[in-house]
């Protein structure tokens, strides 16, 4: 059975599989395939005589797959893919396009991920980029439903099986507003961060959970004044003197030059992370990810801000 499988299988076969699976019913499928109803029964009876088993059901809400059709609709996935590679790479090398490429990043990389994109547009101009912003969770969702061709995060998701391109080191700092008094000390302790009120992201973000781990490290709980789920309201709610807050260096470089935050002087700090190039091992990257991808890894770090930001001085308090 397999040698005859392999021999006889036609795209058709399989496009209407997946096109019942898609719509339901052999009368939406047909429709969508723009062939006759007995065409597309046709295309499911030699695909299912060549599987040798069953392959679709009927249900109370239309054609569902079996087991064994779910197994060959995966194939017929990977076939597509390929085929799009191939359409993709014959026109590349034509010049007639670029391709696509499906970039998810987590809100902190918002920051830097834009330059990296007119970076690569710039050497890539026939390659259209499509951006999804989200938080950790969002972004971790789309990796798993194959969404996204490449995420930009810190970790991935644990449970996926992933190729990870270092893209540099991602500090995280505590900030607090110009007149905080603990802005103008050389060294804090933290226990003088005891009885100060942070400005937090929400639960299950990365920050908090790093946040988390230094304070448990140090012994400390911190007093959470407010959560956002924005970076930018954290930043708004600290210059205003609502409380002080652990954030990405990179989300704060401009208001740490401008003089607006001041990083505080704190033993263990920063906390260095990673940012990474993340995708999953089993999605299959066309021409214009692959490009991406290795743009990323091989050029990405120029594009993070400088860890070099200027501090406001301010005289030690005696």
């Amino acid at each position: 059975m397999t040698g005859r499988f392999a021999r006889d299988l036609t795209i058709r076969q399989l496009r209407a599989l997946a096109t019942v699976q898609a719509t339901g019913s052999i009368t939406s499928a047909a429709n969508r395939l723009a062939l006759t109803q007995p065409a597309v029964t046709l295309q499911l009876r030699n695909l299912q005589a060549l599987a040798g088993l069953p392959l679709i059901q009927r249900t109370g809400n239309g054609m569902a797959l079996t087991d064994v059709g779910r197994t060959v609709l995966a194939l017929a996935e990977r076939v597509e893919l390929a085929l799009l590679d191939c359409e993709q790479a014959l026109d590349m090398i034509a010049g007639r396009t670029g391709g696509r490429v499906s970039i998810g990043a987590v809100s902190t990389a918002k920051y830097f991920v834009p330059f990296v994109i007119a970076a690569f547009s710039q050497r890539f101009p026939k390659i259209d980029v499509s951006l999804k912003i989200g938080n950790r969770q969002d972004i971790h969702a789309a990796l798993r439903g194959y969404d996204l061709d490449i995420a930009i995060m810190g970790q991935p998701p644990v449970d996926l099986e992933v190729e990870m391109r270092p893209l540099g080191e991602h500090p995280h700092i505590i900030v607090a507003p110009a007149s905080h008094p603990l802005s103008k000390r050389r060294r804090c302790s933290a226990p003088d961060l005891s009885n100060e009120t942070f400005i937090s992201r929400e639960s299950g973000s990365g920050t908090r959970m790093l946040m988390e781990r230094f304070f448990e490290k140090h012994g400390l709980q911190p007093k959470i004044g407010l959560e956002a789920d924005s970076n930018e309201t954290i930043k708004q709610s600290v210059i205003a003197g609502l409380g002080i807050a652990f954030i990405s260096q990179h989300t704060v470089s401009h208001e740490l030059d401008e003089g607006r935050l001041v990083a505080i002087r704190l033993e263990g700090l920063p906390v260095m992370r990673h940012w990474h190039a993340i995708r999953r091992s089993d999605k299959v990257l066309l021409p214009a990810a692959q490009a991406m991808l290795e743009f990323l890894g091989s050029e990405g770090s120029r594009y993070l801000p400088a860890r070099g930001t200027r501090r406001r001085q301010v005289a030690p308090r005696h």
